[in-house]
């Protein structure tokens, strides 16, 4: 049993009840990244106790609208409050809004323009070889959002500057808010298109799955003279049945017959993975 697989059930629960309190969220998205997000800030040199280390790691979420999986992980390292993010999320005057900003500790820039993770990821990956630091710079991207011509200007730049202590992650469950991402703009060959800008790719079969994707992470950490990207096969609202691979949960308040039907499948496969 792996405690991270499990503790992922328990952090999606906890985005359920922060969308259903906030009147509305991107579930979809959150429940497809919650191993990602989950998995890298429990190897990350990040702590609460050291906000503003120097020396700490970096993660930018680049899909932005995925804020409430980086609340509930950001809460579970002790960032965070989670009872005060569910009671104040979206409401008027709240700190707790609908995208990442950098007022609230372990954020480190505002975001949700999609297209500009990667680019910032960039800049902090040379400010941090130009001032002899050692940290590592994450970022998360979503699929749909491949299609914005900056993310590619930032493959170029990362690339030409052998960044090897930068690490882009593809949230790839193929799903965008207006449909299939290969209906809208396909990445068919999207490792040969991260290679070409001289990137190390990884394929994660099941960016679901915590041991693959540490593998993949370990593999990245090793690798040198290249930023490496990884792109995570994933489940768009991965948890309960009614929400996966749909994409008109991309953003969707449940009501209460779907909250509840949700609540209990997580509950089923906590227990499940509790049993292997």
């Amino acid at each position: 049993m792996n405690t991270l697989a499990v503790k992922a059930y328990d952090l999606r629960q906890d985005v359920l009840d922060i969308i259903v309190s906030g009147g509305g969220g991107h579930i979809g998205g959150d429940m497809s990244s919650m191993e990602i997000m989950l998995t890298l800030y429990n190897r990350m040199n990040v702590s609460p106790e050291r906000p503003n280390d120097p020396d700490r790691d970096r993660f930018v979420l680049s899909k932005g609208h995925c804020v409430e999986t980086l609340y509930a992980v950001l809460a579970d390292k002790g960032f965070l409050n989670i009872d005060e993010v569910k009671a104040q999320f979206s409401r008027f005057g709240s700190e707790y809004i609908g995208h990442p900003h950098n007022t609230l500790p372990g954020i480190e820039m505002n975001s949700g323009s999609l297209g500009h993770g990667l680019s910032v990821c960039v800049g902090m990956a040379l400010a941090g070889r130009m001032d002899y630091r050692d940290y590592r710079v994450y970022t998360l991207m979503g699929d749909g959002e491949l299609a914005e011509g900056s993310v590619w200007e930032a493959f170029m730049a990362a690339g030409h500057y052998g960044l090897d202590h930068l690490c882009a992650v593809i949230d790839r469950n193929h799903l965008q808010i207006s449909g299939n991402t290969e209906n809208v703009m396909g990445h068919h060959d999207l490792h040969a298109r991260i290679a070409a800008f001289d990137w190390h790719v990884i394929d994660v079969a099941d960016g679901n799955d915590v041991t693959q994707l540490q593998a993949a992470f370990d593999e990245a950490e090793v690798t040198k003279g290249r930023p490496t990207a990884i792109i995570a096969n994933t489940v768009k609202g991965k948890g309960a049945s009614l929400m996966e691979n749909r994409a008109s949960w991309h953003h969707h308040l449940p009501n209460a017959e779907e909250y509840a039907q949700i609540k209990a499948e997580l509950a089923r496969r906590k227990e499940a993975l509790l049993h292997e």
